[in-house]
């Protein structure tokens, strides 16, 4: 079914992939991991072999995830990053926006309530939103600490359009990934998968996308260039 645009009253965001270019990060991460092997590699099909790397893993690891959370041992794993990163401290700690993310945020908020709908924890969240001062963009931030279940579940979604006070069926849940798209479906949202992040068009689709696009950029044409 394609998107229905009159339906939509409230946007939730994925965050990894989506609005913050994790992606990019983590590919520039194992790339610079594999610089001493210089010798056998060239910097350039070290970045290939990168990318390649992290699709390659995406879904297994939403898939660990997934398990985690219907065992109940999410919230523990949450619980012991957290104290990691309070431990360690976010000093040093940058993250990347999503080329068209400000654009799009900057607009869309002025038209409809927005929230964060993400599996990553909460600390690393805000520390994100507050980064590029964006944290008076969303009416509710809600991450794997915030439901009983988190991503693919329902729960988070659902959560996000009671704060945002419309209809699950009235909102677009937007990311990157098959746990994003299952997480609004179930919830009874419209979807829309993006391909910046880490997810592959067959992926997004087979989990029951109601349209793929290829970045934010797009998204923002779709929704005010009307």
């Amino acid at each position: 079914m394609p998107l229905d645009l009159g339906r939509i009253r409230g946007l939730c965001f994925d965050v990894d992939g989506t609005i913050s270019d994790t992606d990019d990060a983590w590919v520039d991460r194992i790339a610079r991991w594999l610089a001493p092997l210089h010798a056998l590699i060239k910097p350039r099909q070290a970045r290939r072999f990168a990318r390649w790397l992290v699709m390659f893993t995406e879904s297994p690891m939403n898939a660990v995830y997934y398990s985690m959370d219907a065992l109940s041992l999410d919230d523990n794993f949450a619980r012991l990053f957290d104290r990691l990163v309070r431990r360690k401290g976010m000093r040093g700690s940058r993250f990347n926006l999503m080329n068209g993310a400000r654009e799009l945020l900057d607009t869309a908020r002025s038209r409809y309530p927005l929230t964060v709908v993400s599996a990553r924890d909460t600390l690393t969240t805000s520390h994100f939103l507050h980064q590029f001062f964006l944290q008076d963009h969303f009416v509710e931030v809600v991450t794997s600490q915030s439901c009983a279940h988190t991503k693919p579940f329902a729960d988070p979604v659902l959560f996000a359009a009671e704060r945002m006070q419309v209809p699950p069926e009235a909102c677009l849940m937007i990311g990157d990934t098959t746990v994003d798209i299952l997480a609004g479906k179930r919830a009874g949202a419209q979807t829309v998968g993006l391909l910046c992040g880490f997810g592959t068009e067959n992926e997004l689709r087979r989990a029951g996308a109601d349209l793929v696009l290829n970045d934010l950029r797009e998204l923002y044409a779709l929704l005010f260039s009307c």
